[in-house]
């Protein structure tokens, strides 16, 4: 089952921590927070627009990250981005896109990541930031 969501990805951040009078309160910044609950919301609509329920017992799952290409590189520079032929190397790191992806979709398009057997994710150049989930059942 293949989802696109039309949002920019974002990485997950360092959290935040503030003093509380019992103890310390820890959060997502901002900008993390914001992501994670657009695509959870986004996430939620798909779902229920194709009647699925959150998916259980053991999955594949493979992410593709497409961000966007910087505006100040040549015109052949920004034509080898979008084909593929050079791929992000710069941070954000993948890992922490997938951090925050996975948070933001937990309990929405599976049950828990605890789920999550087998796990692949790219970076990609875009014109248009977006990202895609796709979930197999994994078979033995």
């Amino acid at each position: 089952m293949r989802f696109e969501f039309d949002i920019a990805p974002v990485e997950q951040a360092r959290p935040r921590a503030t003093r509380m009078r019992k103890g310390i309160r820890v959060y997502d910044p901002k900008k993390v927070a914001v992501f994670k609950r657009q695509l959870g919301m986004l996430a939620k609509q798909q779902m229920l627009d194709r009647g699925l329920e959150p998916f259980d017992g053991p999955l594949e799952v493979r992410m593709e990250f497409y961000r966007p290409v910087q505006a100040s590189l040549s015109k052949k520079e920004r034509a080898r981005r979008l084909s593929g032929v050079h791929r992000p190397t710069v941070k954000p790191d993948l890992d922490n896109y997938v951090k925050s992806t996975a948070d933001a979709l937990n309990g929405i398009l599976w049950t828990d990541d605890n789920c999550i057997v087998s796990w692949a994710a790219d970076k990609f150049y875009a014109e248009r930031p977006h990202l895609t989930v796709e979930i197999k059942e994994w078979l033995e």
